[in-house]
């Protein structure tokens, strides 16, 4: 079985579904957490999943790994022999991996530059920016950092060749690479191979990249079919452009491999001006076949999670819980909470406030002060960062759970007005 989904209510764009998998069943619209290296960062697979253990932590549904990172390290065959990525990591739920397509992004356009997936659009100091790339340098939303020295990843109408960031070693992706990778990974759900650009890039390489998209995508949705009966999602580029996005998600829809089978679900992918997210999210879902998932790739702040709701994303996925947790950021329902800030050291109440606005009822937060807290990133005590990434998943989680249910009750609009009105705003 590769995977069903049904919708079971929608307003507007809006849906609350199920998707049923190989190993469970995905409540959505729901966050997917990242376990970037077959692990999430700070935590066991059974802190993250599991509703029995230390006060039923966080409860998450679904874990992403990085094709990339787990293709240098164990390698494929390792994750093969092991049984697949669930049975290596102890994970029995549902499990995706991307598709290495973004490393083509994080190890060349962006290698060094500090360009991320979303753009500011007041950010005009690299509009100017031409996106070659040999030419800028990285940063990495799957926890990685390098010297920039050289961008380590250079693409051709074939593939991509890169450097590991292990030990400089030459590789090769290519679309059936990437497929035959993923395949011995062995996740319920995987990403055609693509190439994400950067929000900066011209609108004539925004073009190029995804026209090459739709063609590793063909080649992907070609190779998967032979080989996997397991769930392919096939990924809509296009940056910020209408024409593009809308054109994208046309292609990537209506795709068939020559047997007449086309994806299993949708990956929203690349980069975007920040300020118009969720109207590229709404332009691609307009297309996309409604009766399949569509995911969006590499976002998950808790005020932008409404947006994409509200636009039609069903799933997705983001490494910010645990990056700010490991930096001692929380999320708390007036906003961030940096605990390394002084008045914490002798704070013996309450840490902080959860998305419904009550007292947060995580594990770290029923369990412990935000004085003790404050001490362990003092001490620089491994322990913070798991009580920390516990309640910023915890946080995630249960706020996209809050707004399943707030569809389901018909109180959306005012459950979004509320938080926003209380997170945006600060304490």
């Amino acid at each position: 079985m590769a995977i069903s989904f049904k919708i079971n209510k929608a307003k507007g764009r809006a849906r609350v579904g199920t998707l049923t998998t190989p190993h469970g069943i995905i409540e959505t619209p729901a966050f997917v957490t990242v376990g970037t290296k077959a692990t999430v960062k700070a935590l066991t697979p059974e802190q993250v999943g599991s509703s029995a253990l230390a006060g039923g932590l966080i409860d998450a549904q679904v874990v992403l790994a990085n094709t990339y990172h787990l293709y240098l390290e164990p390698g494929e065959k390792i994750l093969k022999q092991a049984g697949g990525l669930g049975k290596f990591m102890n994970w029995a739920g549902p499990t995706m991996t991307d598709s290495g397509g973004f490393q083509v992004f994080s190890l060349g356009v962006a290698f060094g530059n500090k360009a991320s997936k979303i753009a500011d659009r007041h950010d005009t100091a690299r509009e100017g920016v031409n996106v070659v790339v040999s030419e800028v340098a990285h940063t990495n939303e799957n926890d990685e950092t390098t010297s920039p020295h050289e961008a380590l990843a250079k693409i051709d109408e074939d593939g991509v060749s890169f450097k590991s960031v292990i030990d400089g070693s030459a590789h090769r992706f290519t679309p059936e690479r990437s497929m035959e990778i993923q395949h011995a990974i062995g996740a319920d759900m995987i990403f055609a191979f693509d190439e994400c650009t950067s929000p900066h890039a011209p609108y004539e390489y925004q073009r190029e990249a995804m026209d090459r998209t739709h063609r590793w995508a063909k080649r992907s949705l070609e190779y998967h079919r032979a080989h996997s009966d397991h769930a392919l999602f096939g990924i809509v580029q296009g940056g910020r452009h209408m024409d593009l996005r809308k054109e994208s998600a046309t292609v990537i829809g209506s795709m068939k491999a020559s047997d007449g089978q086309g994806f299993d679900g949708f990956g929203i992918g690349g980069s975007f001006d920040k300020e118009d997210m969720y109207s590229v999210v709404g332009w691609v879902n307009d297309i996309l076949p409604q009766d399949k998932p569509r995911h969006l790739l590499g976002i998950g702040e808790p005020a932008d999670l409404f947006g994409a709701i509200e636009n039609g994303a069903d799933l997705f996925d983001c490494v910010a819980p645990t990056r700010l947790a490991r930096t001692g950021n929380l999320y708390g329902a007036y906003g961030r909470i940096n605990m390394n800030n002084a008045k914490f050291k002798e704070d013996f109440g309450y840490i902080a406030y959860g998305s419904d606005g009550n007292k947060c009822a995580c594990y770290t937060c029923t369990h412990y002060t935000p004085a003790y807290l404050s001490h362990l990133f003092r001490s620089k005590e491994m322990l913070a960062a798991t009580l920390a990434s516990v309640h910023n998943l915890h946080f995630i989680v249960h706020l996209v759970r809050n707004i399943r249910q707030s569809l389901i009750d018909d109180t959306f609009d005012n459950f979004k007005k509320e938080f926003l009105a209380r997170y945006v705003g600060g304490n």
